[in-house]
């Protein structure tokens, strides 16, 4: 059940992440509508504990896809990334260099620009190098290549 419930999250996130990216009409009834699903599905996730470390992996990613992604706030978004970041940093090292790891890694990047973080992303991508990237592994390195080009934390660009 839970399984199913990150998995929902993560392509409702995934959705609203890239929302008009292929050129698409965006209507804003469906905006706000995802915009209001994502953020209370991850809101309710928030407080669960996964009881395998690629259950908690995929949890994190999703809620900081999630969080991202949404414009709602209730007050507490920054603490509950600042949070999730910190059950991030736990599980890193005991996840194998996979797609999932380097999806955290790059996740975990665009809140905190820790360039260890970076290096440890490009990493698993270079083991990528002579084969097809699937699709996901695709929007990785893109939207990781779009962090190394803009390199500023939303709350310096804000203030």
């Amino acid at each position: 059940m839970l399984a199913s419930e990150i998995s929902t999250l993560y392509a409702l996130a995934h959705e609203l992440f890239y929302l008009g990216v292929d050129d698409s009409p965006i209507y804003s009834d469906h905006f706000t509508a995802l915009n209001r699903e994502v953020f209370h599905r991850a809101n309710i996730l928030f407080h669960h504990k996964p009881s395998t470390i690629d259950e908690e992996a995929s949890l994190c990613l999703s809620l900081l896809m999630g969080y991202n992604a949404t414009l709602y706030d209730d007050g507490d978004k920054q603490e509950r990334i600042h949070e999730i970041l910190e059950r991030c940093w736990k599980i890193l090292d005991y996840l194998p260099a996979s797609l999932l790891k380097c999806q955290l890694l790059v996740a975990g990047y665009a809140e905190v620009f820790d360039r260890n973080l970076l290096d440890q992303a490009h990493a698993i991508i270079n083991t990528w190098v002579g084969r097809e990237w699937t699709d996901t592994e695709r929007e990785t390195v893109e939207y990781l290549k779009s962090l190394e080009e803009n390199p500023y934390p939303h709350w310096e660009i804000a203030d």
